[in-house]
């Protein structure tokens, strides 16, 4: 691959850093005003958000971790449940990813591939542990424990009127995961155009008892889980991978030409298309070059070492042909990671990043050489970076997000909200844990980076995607682990130019929102419209998307029991591209109510020492009788603004063991015990179980 050098600021630093070409485009030369730009709340109540799909006519479906899809109505902003999956939801695991067909407007099939954690097939060693919900072992702890096979799997689905047919299914491919251990098994669907389909997929290894640098112990005894040789650098593996498949009428794929190793070679799996990834949590297609963008999560060592490497590091990649990305072994082939010895405890040389790598690690059963390093072309760390300043400083969490694509614009959409074409072309970077977007200027390599939507809240971004009408849909996480939290929701990011439009902004609340029928709710709406614009109101109160009542704060009886979703639709009557609407809605739930989830000890601000073990009492209020038996209390290890889920206990009352951080560094202040405690009721025939929720944050005693 041809290697050219930045702009000539930069040519002295990268003298010895390889960057890959990448295509030139050309755009307007002033950048619009962030007040040109709208962010139109879509959903503010999205679950624990994790992917998105934008359908042809604006519609969106997204997927929560515990497998919930929500079906945004674009026409009438009705939002509802598209499908339930049964899932495996220890540890990092759940629902991953969903994505369109390329062909899904023009085959009658409407085709959505989903990226999922099936239900556990191999039981854990031991059989009376539930296999969903049981105790774990603390992560990083000495081998007391199995890890256990299980996988992921990427299957489609047919699609229709708001609904993914469950029945429809059609398995494409499995990818092998070590159950009851974390980490790292994130995954992204993409297609390019000539129909293949990219698939990302983690490095699924444990990183917490390897300083927070490159987990690579080959000790016999120990879990082959804590080796990343065995997957990532394992050519014979499906893990830290991007894999290039063409899916196949009723299920399976072929294998298409110019993957990373051929049909029938030895100790290699043909799936391959670029490897040495920790964690490609989001990756995009250019529209133009079929090169796919990747964002790849870094270790958490602050700090470099000369014994054990550099600091943690995250990566985007512009992958427009086969390649090793060097993980667990480089950064780039300037900046490698030093070979230790687990079992003495002593280190070795550098890897040689830019010369031959070898994996001669006893978990690997793939080739021993492999192939030559590729550098990426954008590297940073916690620390200010001399060679992107524009990144900052702070944590790393690097999400590929899309490039605009001025031409696949449909000019059928009314009103306009395509973005300007300033930013064609331009692929999008955002930072989980920094709040931020930014755009790439590309002319070889990457030239230059700047701010984007910067006044705009960008709330742990989880998921970008341009849709056919040229806006920009946002999935936020928020602040919090592993649940809704308050700042999650999916946007979409409208152009509106400096005299445009804007969209009806809409809150709605209710004053008697859970109970028994019949159940009468009073609906109140805080309604503004920054142009003055005349407003029409419609509100329909079970989530059908016929309207019910025209009036701002309307009263509706119900008389039967059920989980409803009241929306109220809001659409201008004024301005240019009038017919713009705001949206929002509230759960009515009629016959059950949620469990009100409370820890009673410990409580926020605690604090502790790791290693301690905290005894725990959850107290649970419902309208049935309460099983202790079904609470469930996760330790997270808070880390910056995410966390890594540690070890689950059942019962309203017990103990955790807030295990230490391998890796992590206490006195950095930027560690917590984050303790999550779930409740499911049994639910009725007609509402179904209902979960409620609690978290404290414990504060570390450092000295």
């Amino acid at each position: 691959m041809k290697r050219l050098a930045r702009t000539l600021a930069l040519v002295a630093a990268l003298m010895t850093t390889g960057l890959a070409a990448v295509p030139s485009v050309a755009q307007d030369a002033t950048p619009p005003d962030d007040s040109e730009f709208q962010k139109v709340t879509l959903n503010d109540s999205p679950g624990e958000p994790m992917d998105l799909a934008v359908l042809p006519d604006g519609s969106v479906l997204h997927g929560t971790r515990n497998g919930r899809v929500w079906f945004h109505d674009a026409k009438t902003g009705v939002n509802s449940i598209a499908a339930q999956f049964d899932l495996y939801l220890h540890d990092e695991e759940g629902f991953q990813s969903i994505a369109l067909d390329p062909n899904f407007k023009k085959n009658k099939d409407n085709w959505v591939y989903v990226y999922y954690s099936p239900p556990l097939d191999t039981p854990l060693d031991d059989p009376e542990t539930p296999a969903n919900e049981g105790d774990a072992p603390n992560f990083g702890t000495p081998e007391d424990f199995a890890a256990y096979e299980g996988h992921l799997q990427l299957s489609r689905f047919r699609f229709a009127d708001g609904k993914i047919d469950m029945n429809s299914e059609e398995e494409i491919i499995q990818v092998p995961v070590d159950r009851g251990i974390c980490c790292h098994i994130g995954g992204d669907v993409v297609f390019d155009s000539a129909g293949n389909l990219i698939l990302s997929t983690g490095d699924d290894t444990n990183p917490f008892a390897s300083n927070g640098f490159v987990p690579i112990d080959e000790r016999e005894d120990r879990n082959p889980a804590y080796d990343a040789q065995r997957g990532a650098a394992n050519t014979n593996d499906l893990r830290g991978k991007l894999l290039r498949i063409t899916p196949t009428d009723g299920g399976g794929y072929t294998i298409p030409e110019g993957n990373l190793f051929p049909a029938g070679m030895d100790d290699t799996k043909p799936e391959i298309y670029a490897m040495g990834f920790r964690n490609p949590f989001r990756i995009e297609i250019d529209p133009e070059t079929d090169a796919v963008y990747v964002g790849d999560y870094s270790p958490d060592a602050r700090n470099p070492n000369p014994s054990r490497g550099p600091a943690g590091h995250g990566r985007w990649m512009y992958v427009d042909e086969p390649a090793n990305y060097g993980w667990p072994y480089c950064v780039t082939r300037d900046v490698a990671y030093v070979d230790y010895d687990f079992a003495t405890g002593e280190s070795g040389e550098e890897f040689g990043c830019d010369g031959t790598l070898v994996n001669d690690s006893p978990n690997n059963d793939g080739l021993t050489e492999l192939p030559p390093m590729t550098d990426p072309e954008v590297y940073y760390t916690y620390s200010a970076s001399t060679l992107f300043p524009e990144l900052e400083t702070g944590g790393i969490g690097p999400m590929a997000g899309p490039a605009y694509d001025a031409d696949s614009v449909q000019a059928r959409f009314h009103p306009r909200v395509a973005w300007p074409d300033y930013h064609d072309g331009k692929p999008l970077f955002y930072e989980w844990t920094r709040d931020y977007v930014k755009a790439f200027s590309i002319d070889g390599a990457v030239t230059g980076i700047e701010p984007v939507i910067d006044s705009i809240a960008t709330d742990n971004p989880m998921d970008l995607e341009f849709g056919p009408n040229g806006a920009l849909y946002m999935l936020e996480y928020g602040d919090g682990f592993f649940s809704e939290n308050p700042e999650a929701e999916l946007s979409r990011i409208d152009y509106i130019g400096p005299n445009g439009n804007h969209a009806p902004e809409v809150e709605i609340a209710g004053d008697n929102l859970v109970g028994a029928s019949p159940l009468t709710v009073s609906f109140t709406s805080d309604v503004t419209d920054a142009d003055g614009d005349r407003l029409v109101y419609a509100w329909d109160f079970d989530g059908d998307g016929k309207v019910d009542s025209r009036e701002e704060n309307p009263t509706h009886t119900y008389d039967q029991d059920g989980v409803y979703y009241a929306h109220l639709t809001v659409t201008d009557r004024g301005g240019r591209d009038r017919g713009k609407i705001g949206s929002d809605y509230v759960t009515v739930q009629v016959g059950n109510e949620v469990p009100v989830v409370e820890f009673i000890t410990p409580t926020d601000g605690d604090t502790f020492s790791f290693g301690d073990v905290v005894a725990y009492e959850v107290q649970v209020t419902d309208d049935q009788d309460v099983d202790c038996d079904n609470v469930q209390v996760q330790y997270v290890l808070g880390h910056n603004t995410h966390g890594h889920p540690q070890s689950t206990a059942t019962g309203c009352a017990g103990t955790l063991t807030t295990t230490v951080p391998s890796g992590h560094d206490p006195a950095t202040g930027d560690l917590s015990a984050v303790f999550v405690a779930t409740y499911t009721d049994p639910g009725t025939d007609t509402v179904g179980p209902l979960t409620g929720s609690d978290q404290v944050v414990l504060e570390p005693t450092v000295g």
